[in-house]
């Protein structure tokens, strides 16, 4: 099959977020009136808003097609020279300055899949925060019922239209480790032309670890921070029992 996608490409086709975050971490940066850090910033979707407002933003990531996508994206909107774009590893990064406002948005937090490396993490963050500056991140809600319904079965979770009348389909296999609260997915993009054939299909895999409330409000405490606020949406809208998002402002202690 043809070449015509990687997955950096089909990411940005398909991953538009959860409903609000780019205006609300938007509104954080502006609240925070300093340089922000976008950990995992991936393509650049809510680093380059940033940048186009005005803001001092630094994106970190670790990859370097994500970055590559997003450095292309930069310059088409003509933000290349105001945005930072870093290849890096949120366990350990040392940027010699601090930030008022560092976010980890999209639950980009749940790729760290050992409590060590949280704790890494929280610890390099902790080291650029400036005075008074907020760490802000969110990240989903596990749901048990969500578990039983999704574990070992190929889920269709979209399908997206290209402006050439071609079709992108975005199917996931799932797989739960509840004793390590790991969560395997096996992504594959499948595209079509007009007629249904199949011109191209990419396939890789990602694991997150879940993470409980009470779990995230206790690691980070453990290291130095305490939540001043939480969301259950981007409206900012109560966090509770119904939520299925969990949006966290902490602050150093």
């Amino acid at each position: 099959m043809s070449n015509m996608y990687q997955w950096a490409d089909y990411y940005d086709l398909t991953q538009r977020g959860v409903a609000g975050d780019v205006a609300f971490y938007l509104e954080q940066a502006k609240q925070a009136g300093g340089a922000v850090l976008d950990l995992a910033c991936g393509t650049g979707r809510i680093s380059i808003p940033m940048a186009q407002a005005g803001i001092d933003v630094t994106g970190l990531d670790l990859s370097a097609d994500m970055l590559g996508k997003a450095k292309q994206k930069a310059s088409e909107e003509g933000v290349a020279d105001s945005l930072r774009l870093l290849q890096g590893d949120m366990r350990n990064f040392d940027l010699g300055q601090t930030f008022s406002l560092i976010m980890i948005p999209f639950r980009s937090f749940l790729h760290l899949l050992q409590i060590h490396e949280q704790m890494k993490a929280l610890t390099s963050i902790r080291k650029h925060l400036a005075p008074g500056g907020k760490l802000v991140m969110n990240v989903f809600v596990p749901k048990i019922s969500h578990f039983h319904e999704e574990n070992e079965k190929m889920s269709l979770r979209g399908t997206y239209r290209l402006e050439n009348s071609d079709e992108v389909a975005m199917w996931d296999y799932t797989r739960y480790d509840h004793f390590q609260q790991l969560c395997e997915v096996t992504r594959t993009y499948e595209r079509t032309d007009a007629t249904g054939l199949v011109k191209e299909r990419v396939t890789g895999r990602f694991t997150l670890r879940y993470i409980f409330p009470a779990e995230l409000h206790h690691l980070l405490r453990l290291n130095g921070f305490k939540v001043t606020q939480r969301y259950g949406n981007f409206a900012k809208g109560a966090f509770d029992a119904s939520s299925n998002e969990l949006i966290v402002v902490a602050e150093a202690l």
